[in-house]
Formats: C-alpha cells, structure tokens, sequence
C-alpha cells in the first residue's frame, strides 16, 4: 500500500516529571480498580445491613443512583455520538487509499474471530453440559424481547429521522402516564450511513456539511471525554448497587452455566486474541496495556457504544492505528463486533436449553449457531444485554423461546464479562488489519504507556499540528500515548 504512516507532527510534551505516588492516583486503571474493589466492599455492607433488591435501604438506594445516573449520562450521548461518528467516518475514508480493501478486510476479520469465538462456545457447551446439570429452583419464562430475522430486517427500516420511538404507561392507582423515549440503534446507524454516503456523492457542495459534522464530533467527544474521566465514580455506584442487586447466591442454580460462559470468554481474551496478536509480529503486552482502559469501562458500563469514544481513542493512541481507518472501524466494531455477546453467549446458551428441555441438536442445528453468529451479531446493535441475540438463534433453531427466562437472573452479571471481550475484539481488529496493510504505527503501538489517558493538550496539539486536507490521508498515529492505566 502506498499510504503514509502519518500526515501530521509529533505533539511534544514536557518530560512527565509527576512523582511514582502521584502517577499511580492519576492512572485511569487504578481508579477503576480502586473503584471496583471499593464498590464491592460497600455493597457488602449494605447487604451485610439488610439491603436487598426488595429492601431498598438508603446505602443501596444512593449506590443505586450513582450507577443508574452515570449510565444515563453515559447513554445521553449515544445518537448524537453515533450519527457524528459514522458521517464523519465514511467521509474520512475519502482521504484514505484502498478504503474498500480496508473495509473489506475489517469485515472479514469480524467474521473469523466471530468463527473462532462460536465455535470455542461449541465445544465448551457439549464438554460441560451446562444444561445437563442445572440446580433446583429455575423458572421458564417468556423473554421480554424476541429477535427474529424478519424482525431485524424491518428494524433496519427507519421509523423516522432520529430512530425514535415513544412508549407510555398508566398507571390507575396513581392516575400517572409515564412515557419512555428511546432510539433504535440500528435504524440511527442506516440513516447516518446513507447520509454519509449521500455527502460524499454530493461533492464539493458537500464539504460544508461535513467540515459541520467533524467539528461537531470533535465538541461531542470532548463531552464524553469529561464523562468518561468521572467513570470510577460511576464504577463505584454500579458495582455496589450490582452486589446488593444479584450477588452470588444467584450463581448457585447456573454456576456451571456461568462457568463455562466465563471460562469461554476468558479464552477468547487471553488465549485467542493474544495468538492473533503474537501471529501479526506484534508484543501482547502492549495490545493489552494500550487496550485495557476501554476494556475496564466496558465492563462495569455494559455497553459497547457507550465505551465507543475511550475504545476510539486507545486504539489510535495507544496502538497506533491511523485516525481516517480507526474512525471508521472502531464505530462499525462497536455496533457489529461481539464476539461475547453474539458468540460465546448465544452458543453456550443455546446449548444450555437444548440440553435442559433434553432436546438433542442435529450438526445442521449446530452449523445454524456458527452461521447465526458470524452474520447476525449486528442485531446486538451494541446494547447492553445479549436476550435479543439469544432469542435469534434459539427461534433460528427451532428451540423454546422459554427458556431464555431460565438465564435472566444472572445475566447482568454475565454481560460485564461479555461486553469486556466485545471492547478488546473491537480494538483488536482494527491494529491487526492495519498491521496487515502496512500502516499501522509500530513505533506508537510499541512507546511506553506513560501519558495521562485524556489530556486535552494532546487534542489540542493534534488540531494545530495537522496536514492541510489536500495532503491528509486521515492518519493521526503519530500521536503521544494515552496512559494505559
């Protein structure tokens, strides 16, 4: 490929002259944990005092809201942060050589490493025979979405402009109407696709459009940079809240269930993308410390899209993928690469209830779940949960749809781990296919991780430091790190 490696400057810092202590109050990745571990301990206590799901006590209730508020936030910037992205993205792909033979290539790796996840699932649910050996006490149940082929191609339809969709309630004994707003993901994503491709065969006339849209993602992520620094708050809020809400007593019914989920998910993390990373000449080492950030935040926040802008951000700071391809990639991986949720989880689940209504699975029913999984995880759409994948396959196969009410109990607790090898996938793909095409920054994927995670001076050098458009292939991997925590 003919595409240079960078078309800007190397941003120049002052030599970090803060102090050991200093450094390690300041990482990202020790406040998380600092977070996680304080959170846990504290919801201990409130249910050590009595609280419970149904005994909300004042502890519980504050932990509570400081997880559900952090979400919130988290999720208010989801559309505007979608739309931006994927216009800009498209339009970004404009400056870059051999844009389709990229594109080509992410997808291709989605579906190999999806592949490579499904069938770990496979194996895993026919050697453990989660299903086989559920406790007492497990109740069927309908599932409160159902995903179905048909349902997914008409959801690709745009109900309007924004995707969205208004639901109210009544409530009789408090004369109340209560009405919920809510987006469909994958109808914002088809009309920001069409609209970015729409700007680009509309030429010159275009450009104002989308200097407007750039510049508006540009406001939006500074945003959610300022979100994302106060996550170990929220992290503190949600893992308490998590304790008191499930706990591990849960776990005892579908320990094994939740076993081999886990033990499928941690293979694909530290066995299989280690593997792919090593093949590529590339240190697993760094894939991590430059990843883990965005891997820590999906799992407390369960959600891809919500993790979207941090998984942005260390991919092209910290493991050297060009700005023009990550900004393209890491937004389609957020909303179609899910490898926990669209692989491990419904193969391992799909298993589980076969085996629990002692229904025995064809090959062609198996070939079903591999096939499902490489080209239905888009109906995930990045959301928190997996139910509407699970239902997808299990309606594919023919299964009872009953018996995803078998497994809601401790899926939240389920979906941190998935959402987490979701994130690490995302930002994997993207370096090895950069890697594969001769641009990614080898010398950045390989600096030292001794920067601060969000330091606005960096985006600040970045804008003053770029190439004018006429010479710009969309590269920006010649930036500073980003700490790695």
């Amino acid at each position: 490929m003919e595409i240079p490696v960078s078309s800007t400057t190397r941003a120049q810092k002052a030599p970090d002259t803060r102090g050991p202590v200093r450094k390690l109050l300041t990482s990202f990745g020790f406040q998380i944990i600092a977070a996680l571990v304080l959170g846990i301990a504290v919801g201990l206590i409130a249910v050590a005092t009595g609280a419970s799901a149904e005994n909300k006590t004042p502890l519980f209730t504050t932990l509570d809201t400081i997880g559900s508020s952090y979400v919130t936030i988290l999720r208010a910037a989801v559309v505007p942060l979608i739309f931006t992205a994927i216009v800009a993205s498209i339009s970004n792909l404009r400056r870059v050589q051999n844009a389709a033979r990229l594109a080509g290539q992410t997808l291709l790796w989605f579906a190999i490493t999806a592949f490579i996840s499904v069938t770990i699932g496979i194996v895993l649910g026919l050697v453990i025979q989660p299903g086989a050996r559920a406790g007492e006490g497990l109740e069927t149940g309908d599932p409160y979405t159902v995903g179905t082929w048909w349902n997914f191609l008409l959801g690709l339809i745009p109900q309007n402009f924004l995707g969205l969709s208004v639901g109210s309630s009544f409530d009789a004994d408090a004369q109340i109407v209560t009405s919920n707003v809510s987006f469909n993901i994958l109808q914002v994503i088809v009309v920001a696709v069409v609209i970015g491709i729409a700007a680009l065969k509309a030429g010159k006339k275009a450009e104002p459009f989308l200097a407007f849209t750039e510049s508006l993602l540009k406001v939006i992520q500074r945003v959610l940079w300022w979100i994302i620094r106060i996550a170990p708050i929220g992290t503190f809020g949600l893992i308490g809240a998590a304790v008191v809400k499930y706990g591990w007593d849960k776990l005892t019914s579908l320990a094994w269930f939740a076993g081999a989920i886990y033990l499928g998910l941690a293979i694909v993390l530290f066995v299989v993308y280690p593997i792919l990373v090593k093949a590529h000449g590339l240190s697993i080492k760094q894939y991590f410390s430059g990843a883990w950030p965005a891997i820590q935040l999906a799992f407390v926040s369960r959600s891809s899209i919500g993790t979207l802008p941090l998984t942005e951000r260390v991919t092209e700071r910290n493991l050297g993928v060009p700005r023009g391809y990550a900004s393209f990639a890491v937004p389609l991986g957020a909303t179609t690469k899910m490898d926990g949720c669209a692989a491990i989880y419904p193969a391992i689940a799909a298993i589980f209830v076969a085996q629990f209504f002692d229904i025995e699975l064809s090959i062609m029913q198996y070939l079903l779940i591999v096939i499902v999984s490489v080209f239905g995880s888009a109906a995930t759409a990045g959301t928190t949960g997996a139910v509407v994948m699970l239902t997808l396959t299990l309606s594919t196969l023919g299964l009872p749809l009953e018996g995803v009410g078998l497994l809601l109990a401790i899926d939240p607790i389920l979906d941190m781990g998935r959402t987490a090898t979701n994130v690490a996938g995302q930002a994997l793909v993207p370096t090895i296919v950069a890697k594969r095409e001769g641009i990614l920054d080898e010398e950045l994927y390989n600096a030292p991780r001794n920067g601060l995670p969000f330091a606005e001076d960096l985006d600040d050098a970045d804008d003053e430091t770029e190439a004018p458009a006429s010479d710009a292939t969309g590269s920006d991997a010649a930036k500073q790190p980003a700490a790695a925590g």
